[in-house]
């Protein structure tokens, strides 16, 4: 009965993971980084944060996702069900940066897997420290654009948090 329980909790946890989805938001913000604009889909509530950027086969140059946390904390990403490579930027609650990845497509689950199986071999993209925005854009961007850890990136911070549900 423990392993059970034990099993039900892992999976619970790990379905509560942002990944990537085709339902999003409607509503964009833009964004400066390293010169270029984005206007970045916002997910502000817990579902739209979940689905992300799933099922997308394709994100604009200019395009991507602004998920924002009504509150700071680790924050760790997969690509469950996502269909192209995408960047992530992990910012802290005053907007700088505190890790960037290069999130890379998984193999699809397969018919022999259980959820629990699949959800346990994506592997996790972790913002490191304390994160309360994060920002998904097209693969392959940050190899040309100029963003250090510590960086500030300009949001509206305030606005921003007082969406997050």
């Amino acid at each position: 009965m423990r392993t059970l329980i034990a099993i039900v909790l892992v999976f619970s946890a790990l379905t509560l993971l942002p990944g990537c989805d085709e339902e999003t938001a409607r509503s964009t913000h833009a964004v400066e980084l390293d010169g270029r604009w984005f206007h970045l889909e916002l997910a502000l509530d817990h579902q739209a944060r979940v689905k992300g950027l799933s099922g997308r086969d394709f994100i604009a140059d200019d395009g991507g996702m602004l998920f924002v946390f009504p509150n700071p904390g680790v924050q760790q990403f997969v690509m469950r069900d996502c269909l192209v490579p995408i960047d992530i930027i992990f910012l802290d609650g005053a907007g700088r940066v505190t890790a960037k990845h290069k999130m890379t497509v998984e193999d699809d689950q397969t018919e022999n897997e259980s959820d629990l199986e699949y959800e346990s071999r994506l592997k996790r993209y972790s913002s490191r420290f304390a994160a309360q925005f994060v920002i998904e854009i097209k693969g392959g961007l940050l190899d040309e654009l100029d963003i250090k850890n510590g960086q500030r990136i300009d949001l509206d911070l305030n606005a921003l948090k007082r969406q997050a549900r």
